[in-house]
């Protein structure tokens, strides 16, 4: 399996991206670490060893960045404003940055986001926003709604990355032409808040799977089944 390391200057954050790349052909797939996770999480738990398949076939590549949750909805040195404002520029990066060169690299005219726990968040947040650049949604026990880390602050920084506010208002086209996939388990912490976007989907009438997996709970067991099946239904 072909893995590649690139660190970039980004001039939306005005930092240095680390990302880890895995596989030379496919369907590209921005993958997120968990909270606060690193750009080779993903890896050390086993989470692209359980793909493997699907990157030697040459039907996926799969781009694991830094998620900057230091700099952003976690870094409690700083104003909620601020935090919501430097995820802002996360997303630009995502938007300007990384998704164009993914498309551009595997000639692929979306890409897929997918994330476990707070991976989940980046990878909601990222497709349900820009909808015309993604075609593939896989959250595993994502959580959706930031305002549990803006201390009762809300501006149009928060709205416009909290996916269950901006959703309800949302009317993109490609949301009801993207292929979406809610994981969650029986027992996991984030359960309700899965139940709550399938919810606002269903409102909408956006076609989904909210998939509760019995007997689970929110741990990479389950993430590492959960991900090789998903990629599976990717289009």
């Amino acid at each position: 399996m072909t893995e590649k390391y690139h660190r970039w200057y980004s001039q939306n954050l005005g930092l240095d991206v680390e990302m880890l790349v895995f596989g030379d052909r496919g369907y590209p797939v921005i993958l997120f670490p968990t909270s606060q996770g690193k750009y080779y999480q993903n890896k050390d738990e086993g989470l692209i060893e359980s793909v493997r398949w699907f990157v030697e076939e040459g039907l996926v590549k799969i781009y694991c960045p830094d998620s900057f949750d230091w700099l952003t909805w976690y870094n409690k040195s700083i104003s909620p404003a601020e935090r919501a404002h430097r995820y802002s520029w996360y997303d630009k990066m995502l938007t300007d940055e990384l998704a164009p060169w993914a498309m551009y690299e595997t000639g692929v005219s979306k890409v897929a986001t997918a994330g476990c726990s707070f991976g989940g968040y980046h990878a909601a947040n990222f497709a349900l926003k820009h909808p015309d650049k993604v075609g593939n949604l896989f959250s595993m026990s994502g959580a959706f709604d930031m305002k549990q880390f803006t201390d009762g602050f809300y501006n149009d920084d928060v709205f416009y990355n909290n996916p269950v506010d901006f959703l309800p208002g949302s009317t993109q086209h490609d949301l009801w032409h993207m292929n979406i996939i809610l994981g969650t388990a029986e027992h996991d912490i984030c359960l309700e808040d899965n139940k709550r976007m399938s919810n606002i989907m269903n409102q909408k009438h956006i076609n989904h799977w909210l998939d509760v997996r019995p007997f689970a709970s929110h741990d990479w067991p389950i993430w590492k089944e959960m991900f090789p099946h998903y990629l599976s239904t990717i289009r």
